[in-house]
């Protein structure tokens, strides 16, 4: 499994909360502004067309995966990120492009393989036999 090749490999819950979390464009939205600066809820609320409680829901979701955090400041609650989340999903997401350009360079490396033979001596190889087939 690819997950085992990583240094620190998340568990596969961890992985469902991670990638369920980017799977929705308000979370992605969520998480990009508060990596910007905090934010509370109800702000967040007003920058887009759902309720206050459909917002709670994604911060919620975003909190759970551990890309953001939420503290309560008085009557209201802040949403930050959490760098700590963030990095972790960075290098999971980098190693999974450096176990993805490996594959492609590999199969890169087998076409330019199977290619090779085809422009030097197998086909006249082939045809000397094909030669041989027909005058027997």
């Amino acid at each position: 499994m690819v997950v085992d090749q990583l240094r620190e490999p998340l568990s596969d819950e961890e992985l469902d909360r991670l990638f369920q979390a980017f799977a929705d464009t308000t979370r992605r939205d969520i998480v990009r502004r508060v990596t910007v600066g905090e934010y509370s809820v109800s702000g967040l609320a007003a920058l887009y067309a759902m309720s206050f409680a459909a917002v709670q829901k994604h911060v919620a979701v975003l909190e759970r995966a551990s890309l953001v955090s939420k503290e309560k400041r008085g009557r209201e609650q802040i949403v930050r990120a959490n760098h700590d989340g963030l990095q972790k999903a960075r290098r999971l997401l980098d190693e999974y492009e450096v176990i993805w350009r490996q594959r492609a360079d590999r199969i890169a490396d087998l076409l330019a393989e199977t290619a090779a033979p085809e422009s030097g001596n197998t086909q006249s190889g082939n045809t000397n036999q094909q030669g041989r087939n027909q005058q027997d």
